[in-house]
């Protein structure tokens, strides 16, 4: 079908239909807008959700729990599908809203120019008819004067009484109008043939061109929309692989909820350390009474010298009385002797842990410093050596700062898991490796640049530290195996001397001081340091775990 043949004389209504087309577009680009308008305003609320349901913490306020965490993971989730909804509305504005804003635009240009050509072509047809019809009036015009001059030229001709000069004065006249009305007629033939062939043109050529484009740009506005349709769906599409593993990670969040785990977790968090208080003892006030023989109630059971037992004083029971209701406040102490003893320590534990990071810190930078002395003592043009000494010490001193909290701690921690002596002294240097690298710290913690002592050895441990550790008459159970990945002497007692590649039975792990009790498979025990040797752990024994 074609628009030009077949609606050759609709063009007011293919002037209606193209402007409702692009109305209709443009009416399309306006639902897109709006939609992404509503993905922006999704999006933005998410994202205010998740913040406001996962606020800033501090360290201490990190959740523990397995349904906190969970929860906090889908969270972490659902501000990924935010930003998922985000990526849908910037690719509807770009590729769809944007695309057909531009593209009505267009339409707009292009009807506008094929419909003044059109108007024109039509204008024209109607002059050439003007100029016909004018021809034809002007014809029958000059027909009509030709025909009454000859009626006065008949009758003046006629008449007896007429002069000769009124005759030939009609028949003069009656010539003129014939010649005229030949002229108005070969004028209105050529008009009329002039308006025929336009016209012909008119319908035939101009009008089905213009109508031909018309039609060819409401097509592609048709296929346009189409277009439109489809990337609008694949707008969503491409996001359904993310939203989807949003999702996933949602439901493994779920499924990493532990009821068991956090049972425990809230036992490690509030176990206090302490026994449960005895039976309260009965204080008998009717002591200082004279009874008969004859009473017959039953007394009660007297103490050396008639007082209760001072190991059962109602004060003793009163102070664990806070036990069953509310704590008492205490002051936060620097040796946390104000907790419980299990919640102790572990926040003892925690510092240690810490206050060795820092160390650590600490011991790098000093590292850093002193190689780049060395650099600077070889090139001298690249720095001063002694610039750096300030820096130097001033991180020397921070070490020692740091060595002596760590002590101090781990001995309130020795004094709360019961032992007389601190066994900080056997821990070995956060950086003592059977090779230690040039210029690092030695096992006594000083820096050294000497390259014969590059094969170290753990700290020499106190001779009567682990005399109490092998008193029992029945071996430890294995808990697990290790491989030796360096030789040690074990020249001191309580150690144990093992060849490299040598396999162990492990039967205490390390308590973090550095040391791993083991056992050969001859049944000789002994410590040797947890730095030498790659240790795997049964998984019935707190899981499988390798450290090296």
């Amino acid at each position: 079908m074609s628009w030009g043949t077949d609606l050759w004389d609709q063009f007011e209504n293919l002037d209606k239909h193209t402007q409702w087309g692009i109305d209709f577009l443009e009416r399309y680009a306006k639902f897109v807008k709006e939609r992404l308008e509503i993905e922006q305003a999704y999006a933005k609320q998410l994202r205010s959700l998740v913040k406001k349901y996962c606020p800033k913490r501090s360290k201490d306020d990190e959740p523990r729990f397995t349904s906190c965490l969970s929860f906090y993971s889908i969270l972490n989730e659902l501000n990924d599908y935010a930003g998922q909804r985000e990526v849908v509305a910037e690719e509807m504005g770009h590729k769809v809203y944007g695309e057909l804003m531009r593209y009505s635009q267009d339409l707009k240009a292009e009807r506008k120019h094929h419909l003044q050509e059109g108007r024109k072509a039509q204008q024209y047809l109607d002059q050439c008819w003007k100029h016909m019809d004018n021809s034809k009036k002007k014809f029958e015009r000059e027909c009509k004067e030709a025909e009454k001059s000859q009626l006065i030229y008949e009758r003046l001709d006629n008449d007896i009484n007429a002069t000769k000069s009124e005759v030939e004065k009609a028949k003069s006249q009656l010539y003129l109008r014939q010649h005229m009305a030949e002229e108005s007629k070969n004028e209105y033939a050529a008009q009329l043939q002039n308006f025929n062939s336009e016209q012909w043109k008119h319908f035939n050529a101009a009008i089905p061109q213009i109508f031909k484009n018309l039609q060819d740009m409401d097509e592609r506005r048709t296929v346009k929309l189409g277009e439109m349709y489809r990337s609008f769906a694949e707008v969503e599409r491409r996001v359904i692989p993310i939203v989807s593993k949003c999702l996933e990670g949602m439901v493994t969040a779920a499924k990493n909820v532990d009821e068991r785990r956090d049972s425990g977790i809230v036992v490690e968090s509030f176990k206090s350390g302490f026994e449960p208080p005895g039976d309260f003892p009965f204080e008998d006030f009717s002591q200082n009474i004279q009874r008969t023989g004859s009473d017959g109630t039953i007394g009660t059971p007297k103490t050396e010298g008639g007082k209760p037992d001072p190991k059962h004083t109602v004060g003793r029971a009163k102070n664990k009385l806070w036990l069953f209701g509310k704590k008492p406040k205490a002051p936060t102490l620097e040796d946390l002797s104000h907790l419980p003893p299990e919640q102790r320590r572990k926040k003892l534990q925690q510092r240690i842990d810490e206050l060795n990071k820092e160390l650590q810190k600490e011991m790098d930078q000093r590292d850093a410093l002193n190689k780049m002395k060395d650099v600077y003592e070889k090139n001298p043009q690249m720095g001063d050596p002694g610039s750096l000494q300030p820096k130097i010490s001033e991180t020397i001193c921070n070490m020692e700062k740091l060595r002596s909290e760590i002590h101090k701690n781990e001995s309130w921690l020795a004094e709360v898991e019961g032992k007389h002596g601190s066994r900080s002294e056997r821990r070995p240097s956060a950086d003592v490796n059977h090779h230690a690298p040039h210029g690092r710290e030695s096992p006594e913690g000083s820096y050294t640049d000497d390259h014969s002592q590059e094969h170290r050895s753990p700290p020499q441990p106190d001779p009567h530290e682990f005399d109490d550790e092998f008193d029992d008459d029945d071996p430890l159970p294995a808990i697990g195996h290790c491989k030796a990945l360096y030789s040690f002497d074990g020249s001191n007692e309580g150690t144990l001397v093992m060849n490299e590649n040598e396999v162990l039975y492990v039967i205490e792990e390390d308590k973090g001081d550095g040391w791993t009790r083991v056992r050969k498979q001859g049944g000789e025990e002994g410590y040797v340091p947890t730095s030498y040797v790659e240790i795997t752990l049964e998984k019935n024994s707190k899981g499988a775990v390798t450290y090296i």
